[in-house]
């Protein structure tokens, strides 16, 4: 499957135009890393924990939105985009999505 944030991908044509594919993650704190992320709050730099906690929210967007891809038989997705939104206090979701395609060699 490639993945490509550009609506084109070198070397390749979209033969086919499948549809919007989304994948989407909620995630909450956890009151333990909360307090860590404040301890390092107050000395300044970076707050690996939320770090690592968008990271893995971002890889299971991701993964659910190249499932539903396969699932309408799509060897690529372009177009892709990110969103996150509060679902409520201490809760977030990330969304993931794109256009599903069939790329073929270009030429």
């Amino acid at each position: 499957m490639i993945l490509a944030s550009a609506e084109t991908v070198a070397g390749h044509r979209v033969s086919r135009t499948l549809g919007l594919v989304r994948g989407s993650s909620v995630r909450v704190r956890h009151v333990g890393k909360d307090i860590m992320a404040s301890l390092r709050n107050l000395a300044g730099g970076e707050v690996y924990e939320y770090t690592k906690l968008l990271a893995e929210v971002r890889e299971q967007a991701v993964d659910r939105m190249v499932e539903e891809a396969r699932a309408l038989g799509a060897n690529g997705i372009v177009a892709i985009r990110f969103q996150s939104a509060e679902v409520s206090k201490g809760a977030a979701e990330m969304m993931c999505y794109g256009t599903a395609v069939e790329l073929g060699e270009e030429g």
